[in-house]
């Protein structure tokens, strides 16, 4: 940030300030256009303007509005691809501005630690170094146009069970080394205007309440320079929060002034019991007037919170205004453009994971296909901040139709319900399931044809976690009976993350899309006839339920209020590693329609210190099909002989990058490995880079590696 004019205007701003308007600025109000997700009104006196604040982890949320839907998070981490997070960033920001907003609140930065997280589809992945990377990516292609992005929601909000009241139980190591390098390369690689602070509680304090972690950590030792704005009504006190660091207390207005700002007003008058309606929604307690309005003002006249301490959040929410142009109010954004939907499309295509393929892929121009799948001729979405009203939407039957010379659609089973943490606000009708399904039709159906196309979904919303990895109603008993009718069957997953895939065996080939937006059915048909290759990599592990970490009921949903996570450092990949248990689809795997072939890998250097310096592998890696393809190059690195006692995981991701070679094309790929990589945390000594052999194996994902070589650190 400048030290200098944004420093001077916002100090000159917040002096000048009334005392009144010092805490109109750190408390929320409705808007009264309707269209923000979290609102600060202006002070016009001062050439203040209004600040607006809206959801973007998929898109724009704009309620009543459309904007383009671009995949959820968890597509854009399959890409492996921090060039599009960086472009998707940067479409999103020219479409919050076309709709006068000055902040994204997003990214989403937390790991998917338990499969049955909810908000999965809103973030990136289980490993730390895959988040950091896309985090910093987007982080630095929202800021590119002008708009605050908001990295959330800091930290360890890794389920929504009692996700307002629930208290991670969780190690110092395990912070640091997995839950906040996400957060830690956002400040201090992309300098991100603003943190949000989760709902949870971290070792039995509130995180809007957490010094040690808001200061200490964040500000102290990362050296965040923005502000710090709580989730939505998730402020938990005035005193403890404002010292503890909290700077914005969003939306700090009454639920139903809220409400009636965001959703259909004829909508929340259907639903009498309002208290009701947000506990169902599971809504968090709301209290009668906001935290920073007159009980922080009440506060500083009883000398229980200093003055200085007001004017130093003032500043920082000023100065991060100036430093952004919000002050000014002299951006113009771009909606729904050409370019944002060809990128939507193209994130789709290269987040698509091929999961197996037995030469069923690509598909041919004459094939007849029978497509079956419950919500097969609707795109799909996550529900709560990222239900984003598309402009234009191709489902998958609409993408299909576009390609195939005959097709025919059966249902099979009823429609999956659409769950939303909105749904209590609204009256609109849910996924109609009435419709008239049969499993003998679409068996009949995919019997007629040279393939059968068969669609599955989950249903994930924010506000509520999933029972099981079990796809809903009878989706595997329709999958089931079309394989082993059909001929040759290809199963296209849509799913928030892992999910159980019973039917493997028996299908010819199995395709995640996971949400894929408003581009859906376009993508798809791109992937399955070849005309783009699958350019996914699983970002999270598929297995058995029973075989993740958070499998004991104490880690995941928690126990009397507290969720232990005992697992430690060994969340994801590392967990299957330590427990030598062969996941169904390792992290990091995804086929390609070419094949690659890798040489040996080479060093730089044959030994290092610790002073800092970055390692440096080389592998040539060559495509020895005869059509173009896509490959990511992963890098591991596992400790072989160490001098320290800590139990380290088997092996990290350290490095990746990913290629687009055409037949016959070979490529030497350099890949740096920098210094954090090797160290560990240890509370007594902090970052420690033990003296020792490491090893460096390069692959396709974390179980398939081709070459590998070793580095011996001094």
């Amino acid at each position: 940030m400048d030290d200098g004019p944004t420093r001077d205007r916002s100090t000159q701003l917040v002096e000048a300030l009334t005392d009144e308007e010092r805490y109109q600025l750190l408390s929320g109000d409705a808007d009264p256009t309707g269209t923000a997700t979290g609102y600060l009104p202006s002070i016009e006196r001062l050439g203040i303007p209004a600040f607006r604040l809206v959801d973007g982890p998929a898109g724009v949320r704009i309620p009543g509005e459309p904007a383009t839907a671009f995949p959820a998070p968890i597509a854009l981490a399959a890409a492996w691809d921090p060039s599009l997070a960086n472009e998707q960033g940067a479409a999103i920001a020219r479409e919050a501005l076309a709709y006068g907003q000055d902040a994204v609140l997003g990214p989403g930065l937390n790991l998917i630690r338990t499969p049955h997280c909810g908000r999965n589809f809103e973030y990136y992945s289980e490993d730390p170094y895959l988040t950091s990377r896309l985090g910093v990516a987007t982080v630095e292609g929202i800021q590119s146009e002008g708009v605050i992005a908001t990295a959330k929601h800091y930290v360890a909000n890794n389920q929504e069970t009692e996700r307002y009241s629930i208290n991670a139980d969780v190690s110092e190591r395990a912070l640091r080394e997995c839950y906040l390098p996400a957060f830690r390369a956002v400040v201090e690689e992309a300098d991100v205007g603003s943190i949000m602070t989760a709902y949870n509680r971290v070792n039995d304090s509130h995180m809007s309440e957490h010094r040690r972690l808001l200061t200490d950590v964040l500000r102290d030792e990362f050296g965040f320079e923005g502000y710090v704005v709580s989730d939505w009504f998730g402020t938990e006190s005035a005193v403890d929060a404002a010292n503890a660091g909290l700077d914005v207390e969003m939306p700090g207005v009454d639920p139903e002034l809220f409400l009636s700002a965001v959703e259909d007003d004829s909508a929340l008058e259907a639903n009498a019991d309002l208290d009701d309606a947000l506990s169902t929604a599971a809504l968090p307690t709301i209290p009668s007037e906001p935290w920073f309005g007159e009980p922080l003002r009440t506060a500083v006249a009883d000398g229980r919170i200093d003055s200085t301490t007001i004017d130093t959040k003032l500043q920082r929410l000023l100065g991060t205004m100036e430093r952004f142009g919000v002050l000014d109010g002299d951006s113009e954004g771009a909606l729904d453009t050409a370019g944002h939907r060809e990128l939507a499309r193209r994130i789709a295509t290269e987040g698509s994971v091929l999961l197996k393929n037995e030469d069923v892929l690509p598909l041919s121009t004459a094939s007849t296909i029978a497509l079956c799948g419950p919500n097969a001729d609707e795109t799909k979405r996550g529900g709560g901040s990222s239900e984003v009203i598309p402009t234009v939407k191709t489902s998958p039957l609409d993408g299909l139709k576009a390609r195939a010379p005959s097709l025919t659609f059966e249902r099979g089973v009823d429609p999956v319900p659409e769950t939303s943490l909105f749904d209590v606000f609204s009256t609109a009708d849910s996924a109609d399931t009435t419709a008239q399904t049969s499993i003998p039709a679409a068996v009949d159906a995919a019997t007629a044809a040279d393939c059968a196309v068969v669609v599955v979904q989950d249903d994930a919303t924010e506000g509520q976690d999933r029972d099981d990895l079990r796809l809903p109603g009878d989706q595997n008993d329709l999958v089931a009976s079309v394989a082993e009718a059909a001929s040759r069957t290809v199963v296209v997953v849509r799913a928030s993350g892992p999910v159980e895939l019973p039917w493997l065996d028996t299908v010819d080939a199995v395709l995640v899309t996971w949400y894929p937006g408003q581009a859906d059915g376009t993508a798809l048909a791109d992937v399955l006839y070849g005309d783009a290759d699958p350019g996914g990599r699983l970002p999270v592990t598929f297995a058995e339920q029973a075989q993740y970490p958070t499998a004991p009921t104490e880690r995941f949903p928690g126990k009397e209020g507290t969720v232990a996570y005992g697992e430690d450092v060994f969340v994801g990949y590392p967990h299957f590693d330590c427990e030598s248990i062969e996941p169904l689809f390792p992290f990091g795997h995804g086929l390609s329609y070419a094949r690659f072939e890798y040489g040996d890998v080479t060093l730089d250097s044959d030994e290092h210190d610790a002073s800092g310096q970055t390692v440096s592998v080389s592998v040539p890696v060559e495509n020895v099909s005869d059509r173009a393809g896509t490959e990511v190059v992963q890098a591991y690195l596992g400790g072989d002989t160490l001098d320290s006692t800590v139990t380290r995981p088997e092996r990290e991701l350290a490095a990746f990058e990913k290629l687009h070679l055409n037949p016959g094309e070979r490529r030497i790929v350099s890949l740096s490995l920098e210094e954090r990589s090797f160290a560990h945390y240890e509370e007594s000594d902090g970052w420690t880079v033990p003296a020792g052999s490491y090893t460096i194996s390069v692959g396709r994902s974390s179980r398939d590696l081709r070459a590998q070589t070793s580095v011996t650190i001094s």
